[in-house]
């Protein structure tokens, strides 16, 4: 009994001792930084700027010591501080108009608002990636990539084959002319090649027909499939693999997959309309209003986001003119071609990533899917339609069903509903 008892109490302490250390771990620099994007970043800086709030630069040698205590109490519940005589609490109100818009964060826990405080004072430096050597103006200069075109690799292995068929018939010429001459023969006199290839043809006429037939159909088949294909010739830029560099080097990885925004935040038509549209610089200003360093480039491609908007951040005033960004689309579609965003995304209840591949790791966007007639046709053809708590194919549902009971047993796939009718996306 003694010892079962001296079992479980050491079990328990080392199971209090591992949680205690795996929570103290877990509320490092990193989660104050996540609670500061979160609920701070709006209204203040890091820096000395000023934004809605103060900035938060050297804040721990301006505060009343304790510092953290003070600063833990005044994140908290403001309010209470001001309303208990504190002096620089006071202070911090007049300076800012006679005004404490700041909210209360009594939802924070103590671990919480104790890696808060410590984000607060002591935050990391920016990190700058490596990037491009600039040049003499300071632009950014991408690596040539080397190699060698591979149509001159052709064109050069099509003239070398040319000179050895030219050199091995002159070789076998003379071979000819000196087995001919030893068996008292008459020489032959040379031929051309054309003159050669003439007389094979002549003595291989069945080949040579079966030959000609094989490669009408083979051009007939290419063409089709080039039929079948159209939107990749449409236009070199709208390929698979596309991916140009954007006037601004927005990264959809730290922004949809790190920080895990919505797709529709951005692109907020896309529910109700056939295009997706181009974010505004105002939604990009909704968060680096606040945020003016990035993890990647600092200070340097958000100010673009400042002279496109008018944003002045010293002031933070909208004072300057205005300078749209000039985008350039990656996914571009044929002018006789209708599609549809709200329908695939609303009513198919597609996910964005079918088409356009998983752009929350994707650093620049780039084109993952062909975006063929083809393509589009074998997603109907294998896609089932989301009837299932849709109304608008309730009663088709239950028809179908009634219908082809015990005859088919069939996926209602989008082709089955008017899915590959020529008028569904070209009229």
């Amino acid at each position: 009994m003694h010892n079962n008892m001296s079992h479980f109490s050491l079990k328990s302490l080392f199971g209090a001792v591992f949680l205690f250390f795996a929570f103290s771990f877990g509320l490092k620099a990193q989660d104050g930084a996540k609670i500061f994007k979160q609920n701070c970043a709006v209204c203040h800086s890091l820096t000395d700027q000023k934004l809605t709030g103060p900035g938060l630069a050297g804040v721990a040698g301006r505060v009343p010591k304790p510092e953290d205590e003070w600063l833990t109490a005044w994140i908290k519940n403001n309010n209470k501080v001001i309303a208990s005589g504190d002096a620089y609490a006071k202070k911090l109100v007049a300076d800012n108009g006679g005004v404490d818009a700041m909210s209360e964060f009594e939802f924070l826990s103590d671990d919480e608002l104790k890696a808060l405080v410590a984000y607060v004072k002591a935050p990391p430096a920016p990190k700058v990636a490596a990037g491009p050597t600039p040049d003499a103006g300071g632009q950014a200069v991408e690596e040539e990539k080397g190699g060698i075109d591979p149509l001159y690799l052709l064109l050069g292995a099509i003239v070398i084959i040319a000179i050895i068929l030219s050199a091995l018939r002159s070789v076998r010429h003379s071979l000819q002319n000196s087995y001919n001459r030893k068996e008292g023969k008459a020489e032959t006199e040379e031929i051309t090649f054309g003159q050669e290839v003439k007389q094979w043809i002549s003595g291989h006429r069945r080949l040579v027909g079966v030959f000609v037939i094989l490669i009408a159909f083979g051009g007939m088949k290419s063409c089709w499939d080039a039929c079948y294909d159209l939107g990749v010739y449409y236009d070199w830029e709208t390929q698979k693999g596309y991916h140009p560099d954007q006037p601004i080097k927005f990264s959809h990885k730290l922004h949809a997959g790190d920080n895990e925004i919505a797709c529709q935040y951005c692109h907020n038509s896309v529910e109700k309309s056939r295009h997706a549209g181009i974010p505004s610089v105002n939604i990009c200003m909704n968060c680096h209003k606040g945020i003016q360093t990035g993890p990647q480039y600092g200070e340097k491609e958000i100010a673009k986001i400042y002279e496109a908007s008018g944003f002045d951040p010293k002031t933070g005033n909208y004072i300057n003119p205005e300078n749209p960004i000039k985008w350039i689309k990656v996914h571009t579609l044929p002018d006789h071609v209708y599609f549809n965003h709200s329908q695939h995304v609303v009513v198919g209840k597609q996910d964005c990533a079918n088409c356009h591949g998983d752009v929350k790791k994707m650093t620049t966007v780039e084109q993952k899917n062909p975006l063929t007639m083809k393509w589009c046709i074998e997603c109907h053809r294998k896609t089932e339609v989301a009837m299932e708590g849709n109304a608008y194919y309730d009663r088709m549902h239950k028809a179908l069903k009634e219908k082809y009971k015990g005859q088919y047993d069939v996926k209602f796939t989008v082709d089955k509903i008017g899915g590959l009718e020529c008028a569904k996306c070209h009229y």
